[in-house]
């Protein structure tokens, strides 16, 4: 009997944008229920464009694309950008608020949830704060919660911790695996740095550079929560090795 292929799932996608560019050629994947996957290659190789695909932003010129936002359900689907995108005149708690507002619930209805995912995030002191008034990792946060406060099957994060300093990427690198686990989603997480998908990730997919091909899948039995002691394991560091030499490879 053939099992049936993952809810989230490209099998031989290929796109092509108007300019003639040519994103992706002939890429496959499978991404489980609950399960981490960081996408790392170069610029221009496509992950972006993967993360589109799911989220039914863009279409591809070939092959097939199965993910929740593309079986009516878009609820179950967030996207954190690499740059926050808050509004900046509206409250942390308004911005967090936003796609439940959307939905149709009115501030009252959202109150609880809001501010149960400010306290997950640690803004809890700061849902009357504006934008401006936040720090980077906060924004960041903000921008996290907004997305987790809907509760979706699938997170899509496009390098969201590429603008912050190593000590905040860091810290929110080890909170954001502890959230996932917690919401029990499955994380498509783009990112160019190896040593942040060797932490973060229980398979790293490795992409070529322009046509986006997957040269190379890694598995990291690690068990999880990892602590920032892992970081200092041999296994890590071996780890960080075999994907800079697969990222070399496909260069």
């Amino acid at each position: 009997m053939t099992q049936a292929p993952a809810p989230i799932h490209l099998d031989h996608v290929s796109k092509r944008f108007a300019s003639g560019v040519v994103a992706l050629d002939d890429v496959s994947l499978e991404v489980g229920p609950r399960e981490f996957v960081s996408l790392l290659g170069p610029s221009g190789c496509g992950k972006s464009t993967i993360l589109r695909l799911l989220a039914g932003l863009d279409a591809p010129t070939s092959g097939t694309v199965r993910a929740p936002a593309l079986a009516h359900a878009a609820a179950d689907t967030a996207f954190v950008f690499q740059e926050p995108t808050l509004m900046p005149w509206a409250s942390v708690f308004d911005n967090v608020w936003l796609p439940l507002r959307l939905a149709g619930a009115s501030r009252h209805e959202a109150d609880a949830r809001v501010e149960a995912m400010l306290r997950h995030v640690g803004l809890d002191d700061f849902r009357d704060a504006v934008p401006a008034e936040l720090s980077g990792g906060m924004k960041m946060r903000a921008s996290i919660a907004r997305a987790l406060v809907t509760r979706p099957r699938l997170l899509l994060m496009d390098e969201p911790f590429a603008a912050l300093d190593e000590m905040t990427r860091t810290r929110l690198g080890a909170d954001l695996s502890q959230w996932w686990q917690e919401e029990q989603m499955a994380v498509v997480f783009v990112t160019h740095s190896v040593f942040e998908a060797a932490f973060l990730s229980q398979r790293v997919v490795v992409m070529s550079a322009r046509p986006g091909r997957v040269t190379a899948s890694f598995t990291l039995e690690e068990p999880l929560p990892r602590s920032a002691a892992f970081r200092l394991t041999p296994r890590y560091q071996e780890f960080c090795r075999e994907l800079s030499a697969a990222l070399e490879r496909s260069a």
